[in-house]
């Protein structure tokens, strides 16, 4: 059986208003539209749900069964339009945001501080992981929006839009305020912290290793750029760190540097799946990102 929900409508219409001129005034219809559509209705199911009375129309037996079930479906129909709305106006739903722990605390921060504060409603989720960890969790859905330092590898079904640019520098502690190298590789056999792989940074500097024949074996290798920084600052060695993200640090605790090493720039950026709709509340935050 081939169903015409719009019937439907009309037979709930005219079942509450009791009258055919009145539902199609409500319907906006003509009233020889409505009382085709029900006929067609009734045709259907083969049966009547209508009896004609001097004041309108008062609902059959099997009309008023019917009609019980139909003022269920068409509650439901109301109060998803309703939701719809809702979450279109951003007056509630979900925000699924992927990060790494470091862009959370130095990047993504007053953009979640803005976004709350002008969608209170709207409950924020936040993943923090490796990049490689949360463009999965992006494909399989579980994921809205990540915002990370952008790979340089090209991934078809994943896009990308850039927003800052990141900069790696070498640090240290004190100890090593004025200490100044001849050469790279002078710098490179010294105690050198990295993050580990498969971070993005990691990545990108073993890549300008491998472009300039370079070797270099850490000193120590952690996964946190917090931790990282930690230990540049207690003079466990040299770290490579963002400088983006030292801008409370580089001057006080930790010092730049001084060589000619000049390690390619990252981009730091937000990705949604390919060929996909973002929901209205990633597109908000989306907007957020590209207005600053």
């Amino acid at each position: 059986m081939n169903i015409n929900f719009e019937l439907y409508k009309v037979f709930y219409e005219v079942a509450n208003c009791k009258s055919i001129s009145k539902g199609a005034s409500k319907l906006m219809i003509s009233q020889p539209a409505v009382t085709q559509s029900i006929q067609t209705l009734e045709g259907e199911l083969g049966g009547k749900l209508f009896i004609r009375t001097p004041k309108g129309v008062l609902l059959t037996n099997e009309g008023m069964e019917l009609y019980h079930y139909i003022k269920e479906g068409m509650n439901y129909f109301i109060n998803g339009t309703n939701k719809f709305m809702s979450l279109k106006n951003l007056e509630s739903g979900i925000l699924n945001i992927g990060s790494t722990t470091t862009i959370s605390e130095h990047f993504l921060m007053p953009y979640l501080k803005e976004f709350h504060e002008n969608y209170p409603n709207i409950d924020v989720h936040i993943t923090n992981d490796l990049t490689e960890n949360l463009i999965k969790d992006l494909r399989n859905g579980s994921l809205d929006i990540i915002v990370t330092a952008i790979p340089n590898r090209s991934i078809q079904d994943i896009n990308f839009t850039s927003i800052i640019e990141l900069n790696d520098i070498f640090v240290g502690g004190d100890q090593y305020k004025n200490k100044q190298y001849s050469t790279t590789q002078e710098l490179l056999r010294d105690d050198i912290l990295l993050q580990k792989s498969p971070s993005v940074t990691r990545v990108n500097f073993n890549n300008f290793l491998a472009t300039n024949n370079l070797n270099c074996t850490p000193k120590m290798e952690v996964v946190s750029h917090g931790l990282l920084t930690g230990l540049a600052e207690n003079n466990f060695g040299i770290a490579l760190l963002t400088k983006e993200f030292l801008t409370d640090k580089l001057g006080k605790s930790l010092f730049e540097i001084k060589t000619s090493i000049k390690i390619p720039k990252r981009k730091l950026g937000y990705a949604i799946k390919n060929h996909s709709i973002p929901s209205f509340t990633a597109l908000k935050f989306i907007e957020l990102l590209n207005k600053h």
